[in-house]
């Protein structure tokens, strides 16, 4: 088959998901399309060569719709031979957009495309788009739905983890974050929102707190509490796992990931692709996975497809030099740590979600292109990048540096 190289990454940076957020002027459309002048711009890219753009979206309703990369593709002046299409596999659609670009690529299919993904969370709320999964009992009823944080905190109970476990981590991701934007670890990869006068809107993840310390997480109630024991969906996980007699609520804004606005774009071709366009290689797909896993913890499908990855490429996690998952919330991360036994050391080196916040559909791209630059910067040679997914699933990919 034909090797899948990664020429260029870029991202927004993260605005908060709120109407009061620095992005929330900025529709989805402009925020793609921001990523996809800057992918052209940056590498010289002819649009008339781009064989397709594939972004996720978790919710592509109102301004998010009617094939938001499409729409993009006009908005950022490409060629109108430019096609697209948008993906939803919940929180792992931007790294499935990437992961069926490189399938693309890999067949032979397609020599050049644009992958990545965009949310706007502040102008279409999460689950606008409805679904039958939390929506039509004879669905939710086997998929034992339950709101995901109460999956995180039967997750957190089940696996050992205490509120001072989930805070301290939470506290280490935004001192990671905080950190990596000091020493300029981004200024490569994120690139500013302007208006259309050029004044910049936004050029730093807006939703960070680096002050953030332990004695103010542990002012804050627990989020799902509520839902879980008024709302009935504590039985949901405790009939589902009976070894658990009540649920230990350990979760809360502090150490879940935040709800904000951006887009990424990734450019991925074959070698004849870039070649022909004078690109030079940054990196190369290895291999890609996704998995079912238990619908009631709902967040351990990374451990699960990590598993069947691994397996199938033959591969050791000693291979691994770098792992990213998306902070969804600390005890899924912290599971994937216990389960591998991975010190804190190798895994989301620079923060994540709980400090920069998840824009679902645009994430895994994201985190990608982190995995990416870290390899970079630390002369190091393979990452893995995963995340969970609503309903109970995970995908994961392997990159290797070029």
């Amino acid at each position: 088959m034909t090797e899948v190289f990664i020429y260029d990454h870029v991202r927004t940076p993260r605005g908060r998901g709120k109407k009061d957020g620095s992005l929330h002027e900025v529709p989805s459309v402009r925020l793609a399309a921001k990523t996809l002048e800057a992918i052209r711009d940056r590498n010289g890219l002819d649009t008339k060569t781009v064989d397709d753009i594939i972004m996720g979206c978790v919710d592509p309703v109102m301004d998010a719709g009617a094939v938001i990369p499409k729409a993009a593709a006009f908005e950022a002046g490409y060629s109108t031979r430019a096609p697209g299409i948008q993906i939803s596999r919940f929180c792992a659609s931007g790294l499935d957009a990437v992961n069926l670009a490189a399938g693309k690529i890999s067949q032979g299919a397609d020599d050049i495309v644009i992958s990545g993904g965009v949310e706007s969370m502040s102008r279409v709320g999460l689950g606008m788009s409805g679904g039958a999964w939390f929506m039509d009992p004879s669905v939710n009823f086997p998929a034992y739905f339950m709101p995901q944080g109460v999956s995180a905190d039967l997750i957190a109970t089940k696996y050992g983890f205490s509120r001072d476990d989930v805070d301290a981590y939470a506290v280490e991701s935004q001192k990671r974050a905080a950190n990596a934007w000091e020493k300029g670890y981004f200024k490569n990869s994120v690139i500013p929102v302007k208006d259309q006068n050029g004044l910049t809107i936004l050029a730093h993840d807006e939703h960070m707190r680096p002050g953030t310390d332990m004695q103010a997480l542990a002012s804050l109630n627990p989020s799902f509490q509520m839902p879980g024991e008024m709302g009935g969906f504590e039985a949901v996980g405790i009939q589902a796992h009976p070894e658990v007699e009540r649920i230990n609520y350990v979760h809360h804004a502090g150490n879940s990931s935040g709800i904000v606005d951006g887009a990424a774009a990734v450019l991925l071709g074959s070698r004849a692709g870039g070649e022909s366009m004078g690109l030079k290689p940054r990196g190369r797909i290895r291999a890609f996975a996704n998995i079912g896993s238990d619908p009631a913890l709902m967040l351990t499908g990374p451990v699960d497809v990590t598993q069947k990855l691994l397996k199938r490429t033959g591969m050791q996690l000693s291979d691994i030099d770098l792992f990213e998952l998306n902070e969804a919330f600390a005890a899924v991360v912290l599971r994937y740590m216990q389960a591998f036994d991975i010190s804190h050391d190798r895994i989301n080196v620079n923060g994540g979600a709980i400090a920069m916040g998840h824009p679902l559909g645009a994430t895994g791209a994201m985190i990608l292109g982190t995995a990416l630059d870290e390899l970079e910067r630390r002369d190091l040679n393979t990452a893995l990048v995963t995340l969970c997914i609503g309903a109970g699933m995970g995908t994961a990919t392997v990159i290797e540096r070029v």
